[in-house]
Formats: C-alpha cells, sequence, structure tokens
C-alpha cells in the first residue's frame, strides 16, 4: 500500500475541492459555476444570515466575486436559455445538489433523516397527505405558512375537519424527505413547495430507479473525487450514507480500481484516492472559507488535514466563546492560518470583524495583509462600503492598521 504524506494529501483535498483551480480572469459565467459544481458535488444550506447565506460562500471561496444571481437562476429561477442545475435535497445535510443526482439521493442507499418520524403521522392522515399534495398542484409553489392557512381553521379539508397547522407542515417535510414535494423557489429565502414534475427537468423524472446498492457506489465516487484522499467515514459522511452500505460501496469500487487504499501517517484508518485525484506541487492563493463549506464542514477531517480545531460557537453562550458567533477559517497558499469572526452589518454598509485570530506559528504580518485583501473582496461583493475590526483576538489591532 503507498504511503502519502500529509502535506501532499492536504494539497490532493484542496486540489479535489476546486483551490488548485485559477479563478476566471474576466465575469465569473454559468460555465465556472458548473466547474466549481463539479468538484464540490453539493452546497449546503443553512438559515443563518449573519454574514451571508451559507450556499452563496463556496463559490466565492474558489471564484471570486460573482453575482449572486447565477447561483439563485441554477436553482430557483431557471429560464428556457439557462435551465435549472440544481434542486434541494437532504444530501449532508439540507442542499442543493446537481439536477442529475436526484435519483441517487432518492434510491433509498441514504438513511432517512429526522422527517422519517412523520412518516407515523402520514399513516395515520392520509387525507392529511392527500390535501397537501391537491393544494400544492393547485396553487404551488407555496409556502408551508400558506398551506396552512389553506388546510387550517377556516380552511379547506376533504378529512371533514379542520387540521393543526403544525402537523401540516410536519407532512410538507415528510413528503419533501420521500420526494414527493420539492422546492419549487425560494422568497427571501422562504421554501415555497411545488410537485417535482414541476421542477425536475423530464429527463430526470423519467430516469429508472437506481437501485440503492448502485446508487451507494456513485455517491461514495462523488464523495471521492470531491475528498480526493479520504477515510471511509470521510467517504460516508459527505453523503451520510449508512457504515454498512458505505464499506461495502468502497470495497467494490477498490475492486473496481476507481478507489485506491493508500496510507497517510498520523490517519489511523486506511484512506482511499480517487483515481481522478491531483497532487499540485503546491496550491496557491487566499480564501474565506463558510463555516459550511464542504472543504471543512467535517471538523474531524480537519483537524487531521491542517492541525486545526474549529468548532462553531453559535450555539455556545457569548461569554463561554472562545472566537465567536461565526467564525471563518481563512486558507492561505494551502494552510489555514487564521479565524475571523465576521458580521454583515447591512444598515451600516459595513462587514464588520468582531475578532481575528492568527494560528500558532504563522507569519502574521503577511497574514494580516493577505486577510484584508480578502475581507475587502467580500465586503465589495456583498456590496458593503469597509470593513471595520473589533478588538478581539491577536490579529484584531494589525487588522485594524491595514484596513485604515
Amino acid at each position: 500500500m503507498q504511503t502519502i504524506g500529509l502535506a501532499a494529501a492536504r494539497r490532493t483535498a484542496l486540489a479535489a475541492q476546486g483551490f488548485d483551480d485559477p479563478r476566471p480572469s474576466g465575469p465569473v459565467t454559468r460555465r465556472h459555476l458548473r466547474r466549481v459544481l463539479g468538484r464540490v458535488r453539493l452546497l449546503q444550506l443553512d438559515s443563518v444570515n449573519v454574514a451571508v447565506r451559507a450556499h452563496y460562500m463556496p463559490v466565492l471561496s474558489r471564484t471570486g466575486p460573482y453575482p449572486r444571481q447565477l447561483l439563485d437562476g441554477a436553482a430557483w429561477s431557471p429560464s428556457a436559455r439557462r435551465p435549472r442545475l440544481l434542486v434541494e435535497y437532504w444530501a449532508h445535510e439540507a442542499c442543493l445538489v446537481p439536477v442529475g443526482d436526484w435519483p441517487l439521493l432518492l434510491s433509498g442507499a441514504k438513511r432517512a433523516g429526522w422527517w422519517r418520524h412523520y412518516g407515523l403521522l402520514a399513516e395515520q392522515r392520509p387525507a392529511l397527505v392527500d390535501d397537501v399534495l391537491a393544494t400544492v398542484k393547485e396553487l404551488g409553489p407555496v409556502t408551508a405558512g400558506t398551506l396552512e392557512a389553506e388546510l387550517g381553521a377556516g380552511g379547506r379539508s376533504s378529512g371533514g375537519s379542520w387540521w393543526n397547522r403544525s402537523d401540516v407542515k410536519r407532512i410538507c417535510e415528510w413528503l419533501f424527505g420521500t420526494g414527493q414535494l420539492t422546492t419549487g423557489t425560494r422568497r427571501n429565502f422562504q421554501r415555497l413547495y411545488d410537485l417535482p414534475e414541476r421542477v425536475l427537468p423530464p429527463e430526470v423524472l423519467a430516469a429508472p430507479a437506481v437501485p440503492a446498492d448502485e446508487a451507494a457506489r456513485a455517491l461514495i465516487s462523488r464523495a471521492g473525487s470531491a475528498l480526493g484522499v479520504a477515510t471511509e467515514p470521510d467517504l460516508r459522511d459527505y453523503y451520510r450514507l449508512g457504515p454498512q452500505r458505505s464499506r461495502q460501496a468502497v470495497e467494490e469500487l477498490v475492486e473496481g480500481g476507481e478507489l485506491e487504499p493508500v496510507t497517510v501517517p498520523g490517519w489511523g484508518p486506511t484512506a482511499y484516492r480517487h483515481r481522478d485525484a491531483r497532487t499540485p506541487r503546491r496550491v496557491t492563493g487566499a480564501a474565506l472559507l463558510s463555516p459550511f463549506d464542504p472543504m471543512i464542514w467535517s471538523r474531524e477531517r480537519t483537524q487531521r488535514l491542517f492541525g486545526f480545531h474549529y468548532r462553531i460557537e453559535i450555539y455556545v453562550p457569548q461569554p463561554q466563546r472562545r472566537f465567536g458567533y461565526y467564525v471563518f477559517p481563512f486558507l492561505l497558499d494551502g494552510q489555514l492560518v487564521a479565524r475571523v469572526d465576521l458580521k454583515a452589518d447591512r444598515d451600516a454598509g459595513l462587514l464588520r470583524v468582531p475578532g481575528a485570530f492568527a494560528e500558532p506559528g504563522t507569519d502574521a504580518g503577511r497574514v494580516t495583509t493577505a486577510l484584508a485583501g480578502a475581507l475587502r473582496e467580500m465586503a465589495g461583493w456583498l456590496e458593503l462600503d469597509g470593513v471595520t475590526a473589533g478588538g478581539h483576538g491577536d490579529l484584531a489591532a494589525p487588522l485594524a492598521a491595514v484596513l485604515r
């Protein structure tokens, strides 16, 4: 079994995620977006908007400033000239995924998500399921609130009685999880439910059902391509497959030559390198990474690759936070060298940096200069007037001086 050094494994992983690709020399186009999607495979959705919605940031990190409407159109506002590229479903978590992956994710290869607990309600109230589907068919795309109003007190009900509003929402989530509803569009980030036949391309809807084992192999292959080199638990986590299904898929992909077992010192378990993985001599450039960037969303893998201990502190009481509420790691020339707490103050027109921290052993002057440039770039992309640094962290004062 070949041994890969940690530095080579790190460069392999960064290249697989697109950080070795050159940034576009001109405006970012749909072609560039496709390239990013071909690398990362999915974009995680999250409701936190303290800096920017999570799904927008990975594209910025890899291409530089781009019109966010480009991603909106690919996911929620398609046209005849620019058909839909992405659809929402549970992948790693709630994610935007390529429309062609829809049959794989609904194949049974993945473990059912939290919405499976609403299956009992669906069995107990089949008329409510029918009412929700019929109302979406008539009114969609439609919010859960509108459905609740239609089917709740004073609204329609084929069952002859008013439905509990929370039950309507639960059934919507169950129908979304089982693929009977999807997101037609979003308005102010609020999901509007619609029928898959009005959202997905006909060729995707007409595709034959994919056996679960075949779908698991395809998903692990995609994870291997996106990660470059990874342990089996890393591969499994990318789409949240079950352990047994994942291990079987890895074994079959090794037998087929798509994954190669390798050893990475310090990792413990066997790692697997995808046959298409590249290991560049160097990875250069700077990028701020969202807490939900697929490069770092596995905190244990981030620790193994970069020696970077990272935890999101949103749910930690403020006095106990070490680095801040919504912290972005900073990638510079292939290393995670700093972290910054960010907040977009849209009323004041400022990207605020309440805290900035250098990793041990880094060149603080070089990091500060590069970080200031990345923050100014992000502020401009968010249509903010400037960046201001607070006083928390060892980089705060030098960063404030550079930004002045």
